[in-house]
């Protein structure tokens, strides 16, 4: 039997005024673009992890109202397999102050063609996948995903 190392990882395309929110980060020594994104933490929900990593990378609060859809990706043979959750965010309010995680450069606002001439900066194939879909006016309700009550945690 084959076995794989599964990344469950969460996103979010946030648009304001025709533009989207992405970041710049490092990733394995060359600077990237992807939409605010990151790995699922024990005891999260899916819209949890992705509220928290948006705020993380970027400053923004957002408001997520829709599911984009999930986007299932491996680099190269061999390679990890990610399991991206993609949301539709609604810019609520930027903290200027507020630190950015480590490995974020620096938070941007990015027209798609702005974004599109960036392609060899992308982190991935699945970030303007997302793009995409987001413009085509895919939307899936919140309520597609169910996740049972974690169990309490005795201490």
């Amino acid at each position: 039997m084959n076995s794989f190392e599964p990344h469950i990882t969460v996103a979010c395309v946030v648009e304001q005024d025709g533009r989207f929110l992405f970041v710049r980060e490092m990733s394995k020594g060359e600077e990237v673009l992807n939409q605010p994104a990151g790995h699922v933490e024990f005891g999260e929900n899916l819209m949890q992890a992705a509220y928290r990593e948006t705020l993380e990378e970027s400053a923004w609060q957002v408001e997520i109202t829709d599911l984009l859809g999930w986007y299932i990706f491996q680099p190269h043979k061999g390679a990890g397999v990610y399991y991206r959750t993609c949301f539709v965010a609604r810019p609520i309010s930027h903290d200027p102050k507020q630190k950015l995680d480590t490995g974020i450069l620096e938070a941007e606002w990015l027209s798609p063609d702005e974004f599109r001439a960036r392609r060899h900066q992308h982190r991935s194939a699945l970030v303007e996948k997302c793009l995409d879909d987001y413009l085509s006016g895919r939307r899936l309700p919140l309520d597609s995903i169910y996740q049972h009550p974690w169990p309490l945690q005795r201490g």
